[in-house]
């Protein structure tokens, strides 16, 4: 009996411990981590399984998953050391709404430069036969981040970033191209120029088209302010098949605004906090599903998955996180 409700991860995993034992992670050494991430999500019984996203890991900085530095650090035309001038038109910008150093000082046209998903992605393939999705953090989260120094215009810089991001992921082949956009939600005020540059990094995608917006995670803590129903217009804009949202640390009071959305965007619900140690119970994840689809319909609920990536907690935390998460949809669907 195949589910039609489909289980899956943001993306994130915790760095395995031996990655950093002797400073960056070898070639053999990150394989067989990546390895042992799919492994596991595979015996937790997973549809829709992720790398981790231990190819970005840098254990010089170690703090963050590469979600931004990855990409900035590739980038051509943007400048990763910065001067106190810098930083403190970062800070007058108020550029991230929630970090403390700026990632990188745009000073160019940006270019593609050494970046290379579709290496990353070839990598990965061949360590799993179950569907794969594969993470990429967004145009408009990069150019909110960045302090810019050379565009006239920010909302530039996110459709030269989204230029060079279609360009990289409309090679892949992955079931599902996942692009995480963390900061929308504090600026709603850029959803139009934000949409132009995340929709045309949607079109260029083969296959499923994901997008992952939530209110931020660092040290167990959401990192913006914000409502759905504040961005309800936004997600119609998006070409995406779905939406992955944040909703289990938050609570489903809110579940009602997305009754608005466009019938042809699929919506992947989070139903696991990523923010606490607890592991939920199957039948709390049951009940969740239930509420989920009683209020949105039967048809709407494509994906159960959790609020955010899971690289802050430990890994004994999450993997039973995602054994609960596929047994709670299983009862649910009256598989158990």
């Amino acid at each position: 009996m195949s589910a039609r409700i489909k289980t899956t991860v943001v993306g994130s995993y915790p760095v395995l411990p031996w990655m950093t034992s002797m400073g960056s992670p070898s070639r053999p050494v990150l394989r067989d981590a990546i390895m042992t991430v799919l492994k596991t999500q595979e015996l937790a019984g997973l549809d829709l399984v992720t790398d981790g996203e231990l190819t970005r890991f840098d254990p010089s900085n170690p703090e963050a998953n590469g979600m931004v530095d990855y990409f900035v650090s590739q980038l051509s035309g943007i400048r990763k050391g910065f001067s106190p001038a810098d930083f403190e038109q970062f800070r007058a910008d108020r550029a991230s709404g929630y970090r403390l150093l700026t990632p990188g000082v745009v000073i160019g046209k940006v270019g593609e430069g050494t970046l290379n998903l579709l290496q990353d992605y070839e990598f990965v393939r061949g360590l799993t036969r179950f569907p794969l999705k594969f993470t990429c953090t967004g145009p408009h989260m990069l150019a909110r981040l960045l302090t810019n120094c050379f565009y006239k215009d920010v909302a530039d810089l996110a459709m030269d970033i989204a230029e060079v991001l279609r360009g990289q992921l409309e090679l892949l082949e992955a079931e599902t191209v996942q692009l995480d956009e963390a900061s929308i939600v504090g600026f709603p005020e850029d959803s139009a120029w934000a949409a132009d540059a995340i929709n045309h990094v949607l079109d260029g995608i083969l296959n499923e088209s994901a997008v992952h917006i939530c209110f931020g995670n660092f040290g167990g803590q959401p990192m913006l302010r914000g409502f759905w129903r504040d961005l309800v217009p936004f997600l119609n804009s998006l070409r995406t098949d779905h939406l992955v949202l944040e909703f289990a640390r938050r609570g489903f009071d809110e579940l009602d605004v997305l009754a608005d959305l466009d019938p042809r965007i699929g919506l992947g619900i989070g139903v696991i906090d990523i923010k606490d140690n607890e592991v939920e119970s199957p039948e709390l994840i049951a009940s969740r599903i239930e509420t989920i689809v009683g209020t949105l319909g039967a048809d709407r609920l494509r994906y159960v998955n959790p609020d955010c990536g899971f690289w802050m907690l430990q890994r004994s935390v999450v993997d039973r996180k995602m054994r609960a998460l596929v047994q709670g949809r299983d009862l649910f669907e009256g598989r158990l």
